[in-house]
């Protein structure tokens, strides 16, 4: 039985976007190169988030407002408000930079097939950066796992 590693199944072809995209630029991106989400990459050319579909979607959703308790005149958050300001940033961006992931999770070339379905699945990522000595390389998405599953012998 053929071992897949990240080397064999990644798109080495990368497609990327800037921070200084805007939302509907990048939904134009995603949709002509029929894809689900990209790097972004820096003027220097590292990366510094990933932005999906979902982050595009999650933008038009509606905001969850934080419950909160008032005591004595003071507000006390039964939630995370940095997590709701977050949110709340998201909503209201026009840039990648607002709504891209900022929290990235990486492999290497050798990452094996059920190592990188497994970050996936217990991280919920649909893309992930292939890097090699820092400098990214190819992307892994949900379709390249599900391909690479379909030609195991």
């Amino acid at each position: 039985m053929k071992k897949f590693q990240a080397k064999d199944i990644m798109t080495a072809e990368i497609l990327s976007v800037t921070p200084q995209h805007t939302v509907k630029e990048v939904a134009q991106f995603l949709l002509k190169h029929q894809i689900s989400g990209a790097p972004v990459l820096d003027d220097a050319g590292q990366i510094v988030g990933i932005v999906t579909e979902g982050d595009l979607i999650f933008r038009d959703a509606r905001v969850h407002l934080p419950t909160v308790m008032t005591i004595f005149d003071s507000i006390i958050y039964l939630e995370n408000p940095h997590k709701y300001e977050h949110e709340l940033q998201k909503i209201i961006g026009g840039k990648v930079a607002d709504i891209m992931s900022q929290d990235i999770l990486t492999i290497t070339p050798e990452t094996d097939l059920q190592e990188i379905a497994t970050i996936m699945h217990e991280k919920k990522r649909h893309l992930l950066p292939v890097m090699d000595q820092g400098r990214l390389v190819g992307i892994v998405g949900k379709a390249d796992v599900v391909r690479a599953i379909a030609q195991e012998e």
